[in-house]
This record gives structure tokens, C-alpha cells and sequence, in this order.
């Protein structure tokens, strides 16, 4: 496992995948589903799930579900 870099004043860990990646992924991509935008990442499904929630509860992403698929796409305020 590769070491994860640390803020040098604070001594918190960076963030693996920081949530522009996650919003970059999306302008890129459109609305598209969860596995989509993990695999533009490089992380995991899971990840990238609870990544986007986060970013859904700041109100930068809207999610809808289509059947058994959840779609991910930019939030009309953030475009």
C-alpha cells in the first residue's frame, strides 16, 4: 500500500482523492453512474459512492435513480 502524504503544518493526512477529482470526472462525463466516475478517478466503487453523497449533502452534485442504476450529475448551481 503506498503511503499517503501528510499536511506539513497540521500532520492531517491529505486527501487520497480529493472531491475536484470527483467534480472534474463529472464535467467530463456527464451524467453517468457511480462505476463510471470510480473508474475516471482511480478508486474504488465505494469510494467513490461515499465521495459523491459528500458532495451531494454540499449541494455540488444531484443524484436520481433510473431503475436499479443511480445517475450522477453536476448540480444546476455548480455548472
Amino acid at each position: 500500500m503506498a503511503e499517503r502524504g501528510r499536511d506539513e503544518e497540521s500532520g492531517k493526512f491529505t486527501e487520497e482523492y480529493p472531491k475536484e477529482d470527483f467534480i472534474k470526472a463529472l464535467k467530463e462525463l456527464e451524467s453517468t453512474g457511480t462505476t463510471d466516475i470510480a473508474e475516471s478517478v482511480g478508486c474504488d466503487r465505494r469510494t467513490a459512492y461515499l465521495k459523491l453523497n459528500i458532495l451531494e449533502e454540499e449541494n455540488k452534485v444531484e443524484s436520481k435513480k433510473i431503475g436499479n442504476v443511480l445517475l450522477w450529475e453536476l448540480a444546476v448551481e455548480s455548472v
